[in-house]
């Protein structure tokens, strides 16, 4: 199989967009509407958030964003992986490097907001291995029994290429 490429993503494209409109689709149902903030495909482009898009033979294959919540403090978005890919490590790898990016830009803390349905067990799992706790709603949130929200505090270090690549092997 080829690498797996992680790029910055500055602009939408017919595939990304179908690629967001897919992970809103498999959200459905497993709580309100009210309780469900993935952000759309123009949300992830505002100028707060960073969004990266990890690629296969030139074909998406995950997502994950940083939007900031607060001076040090972001918050990672619209994590997902194919479906047909998942279990890979795609996701670790999103989220490892997402925040290899947020630490060397001086960020200080990375929380997230997931849902408590069982169709998200596996990524509360991922998080939780890559170190991230349960913590207080954060930011716009209030409390929800509908949501999971979890934080990581990030080490000090230096500043990040605005275009930051990465390859893993898949």
């Amino acid at each position: 199989m080829s690498d797996v490429v992680i790029t910055r993503i500055a602009s939408a494209t017919p595939d990304l967009a179908a690629f967001v409109s897919a992970h809103h689709a498999e959200m459905q149902g497993t709580a309100p509407p009210e309780s469900q903030h993935a952000l759309p495909i123009e949300g992830l482009l505002a100028p707060h958030v960073r969004l990266f898009a990890a690629t296969l033979d030139d074909r998406i294959v995950g997502t994950g964003a940083l939007a900031t919540v607060d001076h040090g403090h972001e918050e990672l978005k619209s994590m997902r992986t194919d479906p047909a890919l998942r279990g890979r490590g795609i996701g670790r790898t999103l989220v490892r490097f997402l925040l290899d990016d947020a630490t060397a830009r001086g960020v200080r803390r990375v929380s997230l907001e997931t849902g408590r349905d069982d169709f998200f067990l596996p990524a509360v799992a991922m998080y939780t291995r890559a170190g991230f706790r349960e913590c207080a709603a954060f930011g716009r949130y209030r409390p929800d029994p509908h949501s999971v929200f979890l934080t990581l505090e990030l080490p000090a270090r230096g500043s990040a290429d605005d275009g930051a690549h990465a390859i893993m092997n898949a």
